[in-house]
């Protein structure tokens, strides 16, 4: 159980200035966060994803299937209490305002983790549950990467760091593994044994099948993993009802971010926040992770 979440994960807003400024978070805890998600609230710019282990300008979109690229005006530094950024319009439009989620790993950029039939690169929060791992593609089936919570993760999202070009690809208990959805699109959930080998992660690594956007050879990854910790995550399913009074989803704590996606039929990656965007019900503003 977290008795503080503001420890681990935060939702910042703050006004774009064009030049480059530190970000810092206003939470009960600061940390210095591993994982770095900004979207302009107001203006139709990229999502932003960048981590320390893959470091600072690393930028990822979710909205996007290319590579990730170097920019040197985007997220410059992860900071004990935030981050900094340059003048990109992506995240400092000086006549924009925005919203970064950031989640705490291990502070560092990463070590070797030979867990699985693949060495990877992981950044381990295992009190939050929440990892980082990079790794390279063998183009084999059964491969396996480790992901360093030491409890096997429920939900888990991959993208090709290079070349690119290829879907992210988001692997779910409540779907089971042998499907996927795509991050970036709004399509249902996909049944193929490609992505995930038909096969749960376990408590020390994830498996993968040979599909060129999750594995290809010599191709460069990176995967975000989360597993479930009492009274600070949830990550489950539920069925809709049509009905304007819908279903109550019990989570044992009050939510602060919520992320979700109907996996039987198209339908757009919402995001909604009691936090900082929307401090009072009813909670009606919305991001969409996979369109700008």
């Amino acid at each position: 159980t977290i008795a503080d979440p503001s420890a681990y994960f935060q939702t910042t807003t703050y006004a774009g200035t064009g030049s480059t400024r530190s970000v810092d978070q206003s939470g009960n805890s600061t940390f210095e966060p591993g994982w770095v998600w900004i979207k302009a609230r107001d203006a139709a710019y990229d999502h932003a994803l960048y981590d320390q282990v893959r470091g600072a300008t690393k930028e990822m979109k979710s909205n996007d299937t290319s590579a990730e690229a170097t920019i040197s005006t985007g997220l410059t530094a992860f900071e004990s209490d935030g981050f900094q950024v340059g003048s990109r319009l992506g995240v400092n439009d000086g006549t924009k305002d925005f919203v970064a989620w950031q989640w705490a790993a291990d502070g560092t950029s990463g070590s070797s983790n030979t867990d699985g039939s693949i060495t990877s690169t992981v950044s381990a929060n295992t009190t939050s549950g929440f990892s980082i791992a990079t790794y390279t593609g063998n183009g084999t089936s059964g491969a396996t990467f480790g992901h360093g919570l030491g409890v096997a993760p429920k939900m888990v999202i991959v993208k090709e760091r290079s070349p690119g070009g290829n879907n992210w690809m988001v692997g779910h208990d409540a779907m089971g593994w042998t499907k996927y959805l795509a991050w970036d699109t709004d399509a249902a959930e996909v049944t193929s044994s490609a992505r995930w080998n038909d096969t749960a992660p376990s408590s020390t690594v994830v498996t993968l099948g040979d599909d060129t956007g999750i594995n290809a050879n010599t191709a460069t990854y990176v995967a975000y993993c989360f597993a479930e910790v009492e009274n600070y995550s949830s990550i489950g399913s539920y069925e809709g009802n049509g009905s304007t009074d819908g279903p109550f989803i019990y989570l044992g704590f009050k939510p602060s971010w919520v992320m979700f996606k109907r996996t039987n039929a198209s339908a757009d990656w919402m995001i909604k926040e009691s936090s900082a965007r929307d401090p009072i019900n009813v909670i009606t503003n919305r991001i969409r992770a996979n369109t700008s």
